[in-house]
């Protein structure tokens, strides 16, 4: 039986994928290189630093440190007017008895104050949120998962881990718990291949959080 539900945070609980893909397209907009939201889907789940340096590198971008303030800022400012709960992440939450955790590649500082600004917080006390700057190594290792689990004595056998990237999907299922892929944000644009997902070992997918208790309860 399923007792505990460790949710990644970007894209499974709050609809911000999309807006950091409006960011980077900002910039590189501005400085006339051609990259859309579309081709920001193959960075999901990244850390951002580890994203400027790949971009950096592809499009001959010198100043990296730079590069990642301003992607800080602007995003800072879209999220403060746009960031908003994934669709069905508030009514699953109200309808739940499960233990609820998160375990994000983000600092658990944007994750506290995204979950206030969406008025998710109150699911989620301070100590249930653990991030990549409290544990260094960040997925797709599974250090994040392994750390909710230990640090609360959960069973692996009653946990289930909802992931929105490969990098996520890798990061639980390495850490030895079932991974749920969830497909519910906006990122997941009308035609993109969710078998990406399954083959990073996702056990199933779901493209709405009603789903989500029908296959809580096959388990």
């Amino acid at each position: 039986m399923i007792k505990n539900i460790i949710f990644d945070f970007d894209g499974v609980l709050v609809d911000s994928e999309m807006l950091v893909a409006q960011s980077f397209c900002l910039y590189l907009c501005e400085r006339n290189i051609q990259f859309t939201e579309n081709d920001f889907s193959q960075f999901a789940g990244k850390k951002t630093v580890n994203v400027i340096s790949e971009l950096s590198a592809k499009f001959n971008i010198d100043n990296e440190q730079g590069f990642f303030n301003d992607i800080m800022q602007i995003t800072n400012e879209i999220y403060v007017n746009e960031l908003t709960p994934v669709p069905g992440a508030l009514e699953f939450l109200e309808s739940t008895s499960y233990n609820c955790f998160i375990g994000s590649n983000s600092v658990k500082e944007r994750v506290v104050s995204g979950l206030q600004k969406v008025k998710l917080d109150k699911f989620f006390a301070v100590n249930k949120v653990f991030s990549f700057d409290m544990i260094g190594k960040p997925k797709p290792e599974p250090d994040i998962y392994l750390a909710v689990i230990n640090a609360n004595n959960l069973n692996k056998e009653e946990t289930i881990i909802l992931e929105d990237s490969v990098v996520g999907v890798k990061a639980g299922v390495a850490s030895g718990v079932k991974v749920v892929g969830v497909t519910a944000g906006g990122h997941w644009y009308k035609n993109r291949p969710t078998q990406e997902l399954l083959d990073a070992g996702a056990f199933v997918l779901i493209d709405n959080y009603k789903k989500l208790h029908i296959e809580i309860n096959k388990l």
